[in-house]
């Protein structure tokens, strides 16, 4: 009687415990399958709220930039006139487009100008803009008054720059000649002569991307710590010194960047070049960008084919462009 009374009572005892432990399994398995869904939704929202913010740059880029491209791209491969332009059903015309185009006596001399124009340019704007950003680093009184009237130049719209310059370097009533005249100087055409039309348009393109080198580079050299000036200074480092050795290196990155856009926006420069040459006289300033407009603007018959051909070759030369002088500075830094 003693010895069944424990067996007989082990299962009763046991069997709450057992389902206890399965009750409380089961709701750890319903609160996670209850903790999961909401997660798992919130999730979701997330990810449509992401695509959401990008939908307007993304519709903008495919609008504004990739239609753009394919519609030149269109154009270069097909026989337009105006009528076809309008009412579409323009002949295929494979790579004759471009055929013509490099065939032509114009290209060679577009293609130096706009090197020359862009190398030049590119070469003044970062040395004068940096020499800036070095004197206005020094803070001495009124440095910010003078560095907003710099700023001038890049705030005024495009066209009235380049009227500006046409006044100053006019032939007969330029204040450039007429300053030139005091020191004992003859006139100068500067706009109608083919010796000095590109010249005339290469200084105002330096005039107006000057600020833009002074901002960035002068932004950049107030991340360079002044401990580092000190030390060098306690080495007896001379300033020629300190700038080679400290400042240059230390700007690299920012120096790229500045180059490698006004690199972009040199290559594609026309309006300052049409307002104040039309790319003459005898061609004798025009670049692929004022050369691509005339073709397909510029003329009576507009040859929308050959103008789409010089766009798309000027936008293959400034990816080579900068791609290359991309890989430099990674050759550089590594």
């Amino acid at each position: 009687m003693t010895a069944t009374g424990p067996t007989a009572a082990t299962p009763a005892t046991a069997h709450p415990t057992t389902s206890t432990a399965a009750a409380t399994a089961g709701r750890g398995r319903r609160g996670l399958a209850a903790t999961v869904p909401p997660g798992y939704r919130v999730s979701r929202v997330g990810r449509w709220s992401a695509w959401a913010f990008l939908a307007p740059v993304t519709g903008y880029l495919a609008l504004c930039y990739a239609y753009p491209l394919y519609r030149n791209l269109e154009l270069s491969l097909r026989e337009y006139t105006v009528r076809s332009f309008v009412q579409g059903g323009a002949p295929f015309a494979g790579l004759d487009n471009y055929r013509t185009v490099l065939t032509d006596p114009t290209f060679g001399p577009a293609l130096a100008h706009t090197l020359v124009f862009t190398v030049v340019s590119l070469a003044f704007q970062f040395a004068i803009g940096m020499a800036l950003a070095l004197f206005f680093h020094q803070h001495f009184p009124l440095s910010r008054t003078l560095r907003a009237v710099i700023l001038v130049p890049w705030l005024l719209p495009l066209i009235v720059s380049a009227s500006t310059w046409s006044w100053l370097l006019n032939s007969d009533a330029g204040l450039v000649n007429a300053a030139l005249g005091v020191v004992g100087v003859d006139p100068v055409n500067w706009l109608t002569a083919p010796r000095w039309s590109l010249l005339s348009v290469i200084i105002a393109n330096v005039w107006i991307g000057i600020p833009f080198n002074l901002v960035v580079l002068h932004s950049g050299l107030q991340t360079i710590p002044a401990e580092v000036y000190e030390a060098s200074a306690l080495d007896g480092a001379t300033g020629w010194q300190r700038f080679w050795s400290i400042t240059f290196p230390l700007l690299r990155p920012v120096s790229a960047i500045t180059l490698l856009l006004g690199l972009i926006y040199t290559l594609k420069v026309f309006d300052l070049i049409w307002i104040m040459t039309r790319g003459g006289p005898t061609d004798s300033s025009t670049t692929l960008a004022t050369w691509s407009y005339r073709l397909g603007f510029g003329n009576l018959l507009p040859r929308f084919g050959p103008g789409a051909a010089v766009g798309n070759l000027l936008i293959v030369l400034a990816l080579v462009a900068g791609l290359g002088y991309l890989r430099i500075q990674r050759r550089q830094q590594s």
